[in-house]
């Protein structure tokens, strides 16, 4: 043991010992259980709180004076002052750090000792910042503040946690860009997906047009929201998925049965999803989240060797953005409306067939679901308006019937199910359905929720890294970036200085 370390740790042996004596105490032996473990988290926490202090202090003793140590700007500090101390929230309770300051005239002072420490600006610790990412990710604030505290014993206000997780997520663009891609066949298909979902935002939060129809709208009562008043209180969420798929030729009766009676045979199945990645944004619009989707693809398949499919709900924006990053890109896509969506057209025209409670009305979609799968989307549309004439249908009743052929009319360039089936690719958009409910919704959309852009975009990265299942990595990365920004490049040539 070191001189200077022989009795470095005696506060932390005496409470220690106390907590030993409190053990081996008759009375400890009545204690329940329950009251054993309250008895130890909380003496425990002070222990370990000691013991961080502790080693703090003796790094301040063993911290040698550097020959030299220049700034960013090539300026010598030399003036050295001993004993300067910043304040630390860590996970264990508030501690003091001491170390060497050194100063030059007209300059910020510099301490090589943070970064040894790799300490944030801020007085709250990485493993507080990485708490409220995990927990804020999770729940509301209120919920992640009384998560920290039963963690860690320390009292957080909302606006701090909030703060902690938009820190916590600013590498998000940096990590994904520079990670490497995950191994896929040669034979998968490589799928990109792409959707919106909308966020309630304060009034400051939202994009010019939204926030213009927001000012024009007169409210109908003045204690609170009418119906259809929260229309102009959100901004679309942009979500974006690329992942491989293992073909799975399927043919039209492996998807929709043709009759009641088979719908008992087995079918062959589906595409098998693997390497999802998702990512979502509300600060950029749907043509960056395009972008990144086609990165993310690119750096699967920089040699575009592999067949891309993009699957979409029909949106025009959507598929407009994707056919013109495909061509700048020179890379050929196929774009595949998710059938899903197709069958809801189909589910508003056939109620204009039949009233409410027919049970003929599911074989009415089925068979028209089938034709659309075998190729045959604008025969349906013809056979749909032609119905709709021939039972006379008034203009409003058949409005459903000409919804839907239009729509299957129109999209029939993106309706090519048959080579899809034979080729095995997916033709349902569940992945990004998926994501825009579990990121989206089941955190931004809780009640009474009203977020800010800063906030907001922070919750959607963190929870993308989640689902992802990057997010040990990421923090690990993020840490890394935190001691370059806040330490490295406070130096000259980004180099920290040491003793050794």
């Amino acid at each position: 043991m070191n001189a200077d370390s022989a009795d470095a740790f005696w506060a932390s042996r005496e409470r220690f010992d106390a907590l030993c004596t409190v053990l081996d105490d008759e009375a400890a032996g009545g204690l329940e259980h329950s009251e054993l473990e309250a008895r130890l988290d909380s003496d425990g926490r002070a222990l370990l709180r000691q013991l961080m202090q502790d080693h703090l202090d003796l790094r301040a003793v063993r911290e040698q004076r550097l020959p030299a140590v220049r700034d960013a700007d090539a300026v010598a500090h030399t003036c050295v002052e001993a004993g300067h101390q910043r304040h630390l929230v860590s996970v264990f309770g508030d501690v003091q750090v001491s170390r060497l300051a050194y100063r030059a005239r007209g300059a910020q002072n510099l301490y090589p000792g943070d970064a040894v420490l790799n300490l944030p600006p801020e007085r709250h610790s990485h493993g507080l910042r990485r708490l409220a990412a995990v927990e804020a990710s999770r729940g509301s604030y209120d919920d992640t503040v009384d998560a920290i505290f039963r963690a860690s014993g320390q009292q957080l206000g909302k606006r701090q946690v909030e703060q902690l997780a938009q820190r916590a997520a600013v590498d998000f663009d940096l990590f994904y860009a520079t990670r490497q891609p995950p191994a896929g066949a040669s034979s998968d298909v490589l799928v990109l997906s792409c959707d919106g979902k909308g966020v309630v935002m304060r009034p400051g939060a939202l994009r010019p047009p939204t926030a213009a129809k927001a000012a024009a709208a007169t409210s109908k009562l003045a204690s609170r929201l009418s119906r259809g008043e929260k229309r102009n209180r959100k901004r679309m969420a942009e979500l974006g998925a690329v992942y491989d798929a293992a073909p799975a030729a399927r043919s039209p009766d492996d998807i929709m049965a043709a009759t009641g009676s088979e719908q008992h045979t087995e079918r062959a199945p589906g595409p098998v999803i693997g390497n999802k990645w998702l990512t979502a944004s509300i600060v950029t619009d749907a043509a960056s989240v395009v972008a990144q989707i086609f990165d993310e693809a690119e750096r699967r398949d920089p040699a575009h060797a592999r067949t891309w499919v993009a699957l979409v709900d029909g949106n025009n924006h959507q598929i407009n953005r994707i056919t013109a990053e495909a061509r700048q890109r020179h890379v050929p896509v196929t774009i595949l409306i998710d059938l899903v969506h197709v069958i809801e057209y189909l589910w508003k025209a056939a109620w204009c067939f039949h009233d409410e409670g027919d049970r003929a009305v599911e074989a009415w979609v089925a068979n028209k679901a089938r034709a659309v799968l075998a190729g045959k989307a604008t025969r349906v549309a013809g056979a749909i308006r032609r119905q709709a004439t021939t039972a006379a249908l008034s203009a409003n009743r058949r409005v459903g019937a000409d919804v839907c052929a239009t729509y299957l009319t129109n999209k029939a360039p993106h309706l090519d199910y048959p080579t899809a089936l034979a080729s095995g690719w997916p033709i349902a958009t569940g992945v990004i359905e998926g994501a825009c409910r579990h990121i989206v919704a089941d955190r931004l959309d809780i009640t009474g929720a009203r977020w800010g852009l800063a906030g907001a975009e922070a919750i959607l990265k963190l929870r993308a890294l989640r689902s992802n299942g990057d997010f040990d990595d990421y923090f690990r990365f993020h840490l890394t970036q935190e001691r370059r920004r806040n330490h490295e490049t406070r130096y000259a040539d980004a180099a920290i200085p040491s003793a050794a």
